[in-house]
């Protein structure tokens, strides 16, 4: 504990600091208290507290502050807007109001989880606090590198843990517990992935009887995926063109590129139906296809029991593959992630089933195709559809939780200093204003507030979804991926594989498996994992695991039954009748 000592030459050097500035420590205090009250009116508004609520949070955190003060501290996050706000303003807010130097680095998510590796595997202090998705949960607390928010808030930084932190409030705090009970992440940020469309197109008449003529089924938002295969099929092969323009019935990307691995590991399979049911994550097989048995990875094939290969992803797969080819731009298959993001703002695209709210800042921009004059947009967003293998109960969808991790290898004072930023910038005094500029919820006070109630026409379902029960079907990645760098670079090259017709969606698959079973024995055989490492299953015939109960399951005989869709209204209207 560095407490004793250091109080002790932290009051000689504030002494002494006090003596040569002429003002008394009260004078010191009053000036971090007015910063407070500065920022206060200036900037954290709207809140869901009063200013004078406001002002007793950041009491707090001056006071707390006081061994930190005068001390340089580094963190790190990925860049997105969310973290931008954070780097560029609540920074230097933070250090304004408690004397802490905070720098808040951003680099791209690929150098951050670079960055993370290389502190956890050389014990060297890198950054003194993270930001780091919450699909790193299963190696965050397998490996005993990482330091428990729940042991830090009960032990070392017990007095530096705020009274108003309300852990309850954050709606993504399930995916940042692992199966011992204990919280290893903070949730900064959260974002879903959920299905995109044009309302505007949805509701013409004429679609709608040209559509209804077709298929026998009204043109809506689709419940499963033959409804959103034929409504593909529909807006790029029949209607063509709206207003003399091109427009196609789905978006997507197939480059050859990391991205290529989220756009599956980020929950594709299980919309689809693979994995077992089970909230926040599949049990005992997740989305990925790995099986765990008391906590240990026993495989991702199926031979081993795993769902990774098998025939709810395969399909999930071929799905993939045939729509990117029939009814996408033909571009999009040489796009990446990031370049085909903004496609559907550019007013040529009727749907896509796979969309960041992420990017929902970027498409309500005035003078988009996609808004209107009011500053309305003419899309709005829905749970996407669910595949034929999937059962009630299960996830539907993936969301993304970047949550402040901290390592063990940190020095103690800088940790708890780092400890002291993460809570300030996820504090209800900030993160409303924060939700605001980046449309991340993390606090269910947030997304209830009567800001949120004025700000929801403009964004097209956002707020809406998560307000709704349906929001809980969304999760992470969980806890069954033992090491997910690792495991999460091999995915991007296989599928490239069936991308480009290079193998089969089963061959490429098999690839994958087995990769991963190779780097899981290698974990196995390594020991380098304190807890819950994997134990793997041996080989046996598929036949016997598909004849099991859950997953994997054995091939459908019909894999796409009749199209069903539902009226957004009725959506909307289910939604507010499950939270009464």
């Amino acid at each position: 504990m560095f407490d004793k000592n250091n109080k002790l030459r932290h009051s000689i050097s504030l002494a002494a600091m006090l003596a040569l500035s002429g003002l008394s420590a009260s004078a010191w205090a009053d000036a971090y208290e007015d910063a407070a009250k500065k920022w206060i009116g200036s900037e954290f508004k709207p809140s869901t507290l009063t200013a004078e609520q406001q002002l007793e949070e950041l009491k707090w955190f001056i006071k707390a502050s006081e061994p930190f003060r005068g001390m340089s501290i580094k963190v790190v996050s990925e860049t997105i807007a969310t973290h931008e706000y954070e780097s560029k303003v609540l920074a230097k807010a933070f250090t304004e109001i408690t004397g802490i130097k905070l720098t808040h680095d951003l680099l791209q998510e690929g150098d951050v989880v670079e960055k993370l590796q290389t502190q956890m595997q050389s014990d060297k202090n890198i950054y003194d606090g993270w930001v780091n998705d919450s699909d790193l949960i299963g190696t965050h607390f397998r490996y005993g590198k990482t330091e428990s928010i729940t042991d830090l808030m009960a032990n070392e930084g017990k007095a530096y843990t705020s009274p108003t932190l309300d852990i309850k409030d954050f709606i993504g705090i399930s995916f940042t517990t692992a199966p011992d009970g204990k919280i290893y992440q903070l949730p900064d940020q959260q974002f879903a992935n959920l299905y995109w469309f044009r309302a505007d197109w949805f509701e013409r008449a004429d679609l709608k009887a040209k559509f209804k003529e077709k298929y026998g089924y009204e043109l809506g938002v689709p419940v499963n995926w033959s409804a959103y295969e034929d409504i593909a099929k529909f807006f790029s092969e029949d209607v063509k063109e709206i207003d003399g323009k091109r427009v196609y019935g789905h978006m997507d990307y197939g480059k050859k590129d990391p991205s290529l691995g989220w756009r599956f590991t980020d929950a594709w399979f299980s919309m689809a139906g693979a994995g077992d049911k089970g909230i926040p994550n599949g049990l005992p097989v997740d989305e990925w296809g790995i099986r765990v048995e008391d906590c240990h990875p026993v495989g991702s094939s199926v031979t081993r029991g795993g769902d990774t290969n098998g025939p709810a992803a395969v399909y999930a797969t071929t799905k993939y593959v045939d729509w990117l080819k029939k009814y996408a731009p033909p571009e999009a298959a040489g796009m990446t992630f990031s370049e085909s993001g903004p496609v559907p703002s550019q007013g040529n695209i009727a749907q896509q089933i796979f969309w960041y709210t992420a990017f929902t800042a970027d498409m309500t921009k005035p003078g988009l195709p996609v808004m209107n004059a009011d500053g309305t947009p003419k899309w709005r967003m829905a749970p996407s559809p669910k595949g034929p293998y999937w059962e009630e109960g299960m996830k539907l969808g993936y969301q993304d939780a970047g949550s402040w991790t901290f390592l063990k290898s940190t020095p103690e004072k800088q940790r708890l200093a780092a400890w002291l930023y993460a809570q300030f910038v996820t504090s209800k005094t900030v993160s409303l204003k924060k939700t605001i500029v980046g449309l991340t919820p993390i606090r269910e006070s947030d997304i209830n507030s009567q800001a949120m109630t004025d700000l929801a026409p403009k964004l097209g379902g956002l707020v809406e979804f998560y307000r709704s029960p349906a929001r809980v079907q969304w999760t992470p990645t969980g806890t069954n991926v033992p090491d997910y760098p690792r495991l999460a670079q091999l995915w991007w090259s296989h599928i490239a594989e069936a991308a480009s017709g290079e193998k089969t969606p089963q061959q490429a698959l098999d690839g994958l498996a087995k990769d991963q079973d190779a780097i899981m024995t290698r974990l196995e055989r390594s020991k380098a994992q304190a807890t819950c490492a994997p134990k793997m299953n041996p080989e046996r015939d598929a036949q016997y695991w598909l004849d099991q109960p859950g997953a994997p399951k054995p091939k459908l005989a019909n894999e796409k039954p009749k199209g069903e869709t539902v009226s957004y209204a009725e959506l909307l209207k289910s939604w507010e009748a499950a939270r009464k």
